[in-house]
């Protein structure tokens, strides 16, 4: 990194806004649908009441929501009461919103630890099951709270597997999981087979939905055909879900939500250690930008029910229509049949690194996936407009990987990385 030292004096906005303009130049088009994660984006309208929301109020500190801007307890109040409904919670249940699915996660982890610790007490090294394919939050939070992971093998549909998981419960796992959908192939695991493990070992399930969860209520209303992985399962006792991804809400805005309100007490920081007296949170940052839960708030209510449903019909028409056309490659698989939004593909005939290197030529940045060797997509609205030029560069593509293969040329060198 280049040093340098603060400008002696300050600079007008025009000439920042444009020096700021040129470095982007330099960024993937995301606008364009060239970049297949980080950038959510359903209607024009939606993005335009989301940022005007936020910028309402971009100066508030949601860390006084309670004893200075009222405004924004009510908003948040209102978002998870409308949230619970959705995930089709217990009357009981409550939850709030963080930052992102990483600190959603952090906090369902911490709270089942000290569910754990007050049932059998401190000085036991804990556990968490997970299968493969659950996020590496989990593991940030273990290395965190110095919790040990064990991770198991999925089903050959890619989905977690409830007897494999139970074979590695013990009297010490606080905590285990599944996805709704998972990341790594878009698919939903059998959270209705983990509630009956949950309940019958009384033990604690998170259903990570911080991918899905505000698009899984409106497909399903829709009539798409999708496993019941919600609050309505008595065994879920926690659930996490991304409001910034197919919530369509500015970031930052995730939400974990919790069926025993002594849960959610359990995920809470109480400090009373300082000169200022008790300090209390929900999540682990102290500021929060009020503009995350206006934009939040603002979204919800700009779409309501018929807009969600809307948006949820276009989303699984044009991520089949992406699967459709994968299939209909020569030498291309599909690594998994996406329940919503996701597609993870590859290949027995090329290597995969080597398409996505072409790919990455011609001004796509590529999703990568490591075990199996494939590529992957995570697809908004922004994805539909690129669709034909993507699929036909992904087929020109692989023409140039089977000339690479077959002129013996050095394997690929790329990582798959996030």
């Amino acid at each position: 990194m280049k040093r340098i030292t603060l400008p002696e004096r300050g600079t007008e906005w025009p000439e920042l806004s444009r020096r700021m303009s040129e470095m982007a130049k330099g960024d993937t088009d995301w606008r364009g649908g060239k970049v297949p994660l980080f950038v959510f984006k359903a209607t024009d309208s939606v993005q335009e009441v989301g940022q005007a929301a936020f910028n309402q109020f971009f100066s508030e500190n949601a860390l006084g929501a309670k004893r200075a801007f009222q405004s924004l307890k009510q908003m948040e109040d209102d978002v998870i009461a409308m949230a619970l409904d959705l995930f089709r919670a217990p009357g009981q249940a409550t939850g709030h919103m963080t930052s992102g699915g990483s600190e959603s996660i952090f906090l369902a982890v911490k709270a089942a630890r000290e569910h754990h610790r007050a049932l059998h007490g401190r000085g036991r090294t804990l556990n968490m099951v997970l299968p493969e394919s659950a996020h590496p939050a989990f593991e940030k939070a273990a290395i965190t709270m110095d919790i040990d992971v064990r991770r198991r093998p999925l089903r050959a549909d890619r989905r977690a597997d409830p007897a494999t998981i139970a074979s590695a419960v013990d009297q010490d796992t606080m905590l285990i999981v599944g996805s709704a959908p998972c990341f790594p192939f878009g698919v939903v695991d059998p959270i209705a087979e983990l509630s009956e493990l949950a309940l019958a070992q009384d033990l604690w399930l998170h259903v990570d939905a911080c991918v899905g969860g505000y698009v899984l209520p409106f497909a399903r209303a829709n009539g798409v055909a999708l496993p019941v992985c919600d609050m309505s399962l008595a065994g879920v006792r926690s659930l996490s879900a991304d409001l910034h991804k197919f919530g369509f809400c500015p970031k930052p805005a995730s939400t974990v939500f919790f069926r025993d309100p002594e849960d959610m007490a359990r995920n809470a920081f109480d400090l009373d250690v300082w000169a200022n007296g008790r300090f209390v949170t929900q999540t682990l940052v102290g500021t929060r930008p009020g503009g995350g839960v206006a934009g939040a708030w603002a979204v919800m209510n700009h779409l309501g029910h018929a807009g969600y449903r809307a948006i949820a019909a276009d989303l699984i028409a044009n991520a089949q229509a992406y699967a459709d056309g994968i299939r209909a490659i020569p030498g291309l698989k599909l690594h998994a049949e996406p329940d919503l939004t996701i597609i993870s593909f590859g290949s027995d005939d090329v290597d995969m690194f080597q398409v996505a290197e072409h790919m990455a030529v011609r001004g796509w940045l590529p999703g990568l996936t490591q075990k199996p060797k494939g590529m992957h997509l995570m697809l908004s609205m922004l994805h539909a407009p690129a669709r034909p030029a993507w699929l036909s560069d992904l087929a020109g593509v692989m023409d140039e990987a089977r000339a690479s293969r077959d002129a013996n040329a050095a394997p690929s060198e790329l990582k798959a990385s996030y």
